[in-house]
């Protein structure tokens, strides 16, 4: 397990640009496939949460097992092995370990949230769901004209706002309370429609899929932005299947626009239980039109694609540089100490410089600055100037020394 926690670490440290490349790419696909049928953008969506989930377990996978055989099967212009690589730097093993403390707390949170949703369907439609016969006949008949062959069982609920679709084997439409008295039996027959195209593609599995991914990953945009957009072209497409069956797309637009109407009026968020804002559909069912490319959003996209080429750019840099087996190393023993300055001892100042120092093959130091100051300039001039004069151990990659750079602290101290 050591070496678990510092592997899981990277791999959640390098989904953040890994993130950011899956968005770019599926934002363009999403611009090309403007005026598509949705079921490509919905391909497109489901295929980006997939990667979202593939390549950072492939890099786990790979960081566990050991980069040297498998590192070479991923060494490419588009993935640089160094990537895969677990780095060994030991100031940040405290760091790698917070991340995957924080991460593992957030996760079980949110896998809880979605764990306890689903029993709270499973009880509510078993204990306080009641039947409706006359509506279920309907369901059962609509579902066997739809070419749903497994049974449907319906439940009728006070405390939800929208029909929704439960269960994988045995799936159940849950239909609000407030629908059975305020909506005509055709309007709530279209929204039952809708339901049953779900129930036909399988979507609840798909959703829980989706639910899974977005929290293990809850912390990138990225991912609930895709995740969004897959939600929005399940709603069309079921609202497309539902539109062919019933023959009339007008009959569940008026029946979305009545769903609207009774959520409002309840003072809750006119939004589907699957996902998609109530009004677009209503929309895009009523008056279809092509989708023209919105460059005002293209902006922050592009700035978007500029982020990943720079952390691109820097992958590939990291790549050519040489896997250290050793960093430089000061060695006191061959070395004066720095000399505290007579102004600051007179002072009795204090502190702690953090210092950055490039030292060549040879050992010698080729360029130094201060990281992190002690509060006292003085101090950390000596510090630096001080250490610049050493000579160290160089670092060693391959069992040859080679240059590198390393980070140290000075303690000034008069006790």
């Amino acid at each position: 397990m050591s070496g678990f926690v510092p592997a899981l670490g990277w791999t959640l440290l390098h989904f953040l640009w890994q993130g950011l490349l899956i968005g770019c790419a599926t934002a363009l696909a999403w611009a090309v496939l403007r005026n598509a049928r949705p079921q490509a953008r919905y391909g497109v969506g489901c295929g980006a949460l997939l990667a979202c989930l593939a390549w950072p377990a492939t890099g786990l996978y790979l960081r566990l097992a050991g980069m040297d055989a498998a590192g070479a099967m991923f060494a490419s212009p588009l993935l640089p092995a160094t990537l895969l690589v677990p780095e060994g730097l030991p100031d940040l093993d405290l760091l790698l370990r917070a991340v995957v403390g924080v991460w593992a707390l957030c996760a079980a949170v949110l896998a809880m949230r979605m764990a306890l949703g689903m029993l709270w369907i499973e009880r509510s439609a078993s204990k306080t769901g009641a039947t409706h016969e006359q509506l279920q006949t309907r369901l059962s008949r609509m579902a066997q004209d739809a070419g749903v062959a497994r049974p449907v069982r319906l439940r009728v609920l006070d405390n939800i706002v929208s029909p929704l679709t439960a269960g994988i084997w045995r799936p159940m439409v849950l239909v609000p309370a407030a629908l059975i008295t305020g909506m005509p039996p055709q309007l709530l027959d279209a929204l039952l429609a809708h339901e049953l195209a779900h129930i036909r593609r399988h979507d609840y599995l798909v959703n829980l899929l989706q639910n899974a991914i977005e929290a293990l990953l809850f912390f990138h945009p990225a991912v609930w932005w895709i995740s969004r957009g897959v939600r929005l072209e399940r709603e069309h497409i079921a609202d497309d299947f539902a539109a062919r069956q019933l023959g009339e797309p007008r009959r569940l637009a008026l029946a979305l626009s009545e769903l609207e109407r009774l959520q409002f009026s309840t003072h809750h968020l006119a939004q589907a239980a699957n996902g998609g804002d109530l009004m677009s559909r209503i929309t895009r069912l009523l008056r279809p039109a092509p989708q023209t490319l919105n460059w005002k959003a293209a902006v922050p996209l592009l700035a978007l694609a500029g982020a990943c080429l720079g952390i691109y750019g820097q992958a590939v840099a990291a790549d050519s540089a040489p896997v250290l087996e050793r960093r430089p190393v000061i060695d006191f023993g061959v070395c004066s100490k720095p000399v505290y300055p007579a102004a600051s001892l007179q002072a009795k100042e204090e502190g702690t410089v953090i210092m950055s120092f490039d030292v060549e093959a040879s050992g010698k130091v080729s360029g130094s600055s201060v990281v992190n100051s002690s509060g006292h300039p003085a101090l950390d001039e000596a510090a630096r100037s001080g250490i610049a004069k050493c000579i160290f151990k160089p670092a060693l990659a391959g069992g040859k020394p080679v240059s590198a750079s390393v980070k140290l602290q000075y303690v000034w101290s008069l006790r």
